[in-house]
């Protein structure tokens, strides 16, 4: 069976309080968007365990520590699964903010629970991927969802403009999730996200940012500088996407070509998914 893993864009991201659990809560716009990897297994008929090889880009950790491994093992745990050869070929950069080891983890969750008529509702397979990460339950339900808790909580918002154009941009800046919490004081926003991403869409420059973006633009002020790119070439919107070190651009309409901007960058654009 094969798949095609998306990622996704954070709309705003606040770092509210750290939990008691080591983690934090947040609130966030978590946003799919079409630009995937894919993911492919086969069973095998012989004893064994699940093998895994990837292609494309690099990911960043050993086969054994990759989240499609992990998904695998933990529903063989309960079921009653045959080893597998699974092929992961990377599109979605890694470290980029873009959620794609956990998209991979939670279309692993359904391959398996379809090819293999485990018969997992939404809730059980959300339970299951929050297991693996705090966002992986987002890729579940896979649609543009207010996200709370550590990111495994979620609430329907009113669609995004359809018309909306996006362009992702990479500069190659690896960021790990431990590095971008270490520069955040978790803090109540004036006003909840959920009001904000009500306003037009204009609105959101001056009102919705990315809690993670400060610290880490003082770090890297590459990023920084892609942002006021995104602003100068027509976006309606821009930000870092989750904790970086992707950043994003939304055009109402039709986005300009990114190559010439970005030269030697990783760069996509294409449609906000509904």
């Amino acid at each position: 069976m094969i798949s095609f893993p998306n990622c996704k864009i954070n709309i705003g991201l606040n770092i509210l309080r750290r939990r008691p659990d080591g983690f934090h809560d947040i609130e966030t716009l978590f946003c799919p968007v079409d630009l995937t990897d894919v993911l492919e297994f086969i069973p095998l008929h012989r004893n064994g365990n699940v093998n895994l090889t990837v292609s494309g880009l690099a990911v960043d950790c050993p086969p054994d520590k990759n989240l499609c491994i992990k998904a695998y093992e933990l529903l063989k745990t309960e079921y009653n699964l045959p080893p597998l050869d699974v092929h992961l070929h990377k599109v979605i950069p890694s470290g980029a903010g873009l959620g794609g080891g956990s998209s991979d983890a939670a279309f692993m969750l359904n391959m398996l629970s379809d090819i293999f008529e485990l018969h997992l509702k939404e809730d059980d397979l959300c339970e299951y991927a929050s297991r693996l990460g705090s966002d992986c339950a987002f890729f579940i339900k896979n649609r543009p969802m207010l996200g709370f808790g550590r990111g495994n909580l979620f609430k329907e918002i009113n669609p995004i403009p359809a018309d909306l154009e996006i362009i992702i941009v990479h500069p190659g800046i690896h960021i790990s999730t431990a590095e971008a919490y270490a520069g955040v004081i978790p803090a109540m926003p004036t006003e909840k996200l959920e009001k904000l991403i009500s306003l037009p869409i204009e609105d959101w420059k001056d009102l919705i940012i990315n809690d993670f973006e400060e610290s880490i633009i003082r770090k890297y002020p590459l990023i920084g500088k892609l942002k006021t790119k995104f602003y100068e070439m027509g976006a309606i919107y821009a930000s870092m996407s989750g904790s970086g070190s992707s950043v994003y651009g939304l055009f109402s309409g039709a986005a300009p070509s990114p190559g010439a901007h970005f030269p030697g960058m990783f760069t996509w654009k294409g449609k906000m998914m509904k």
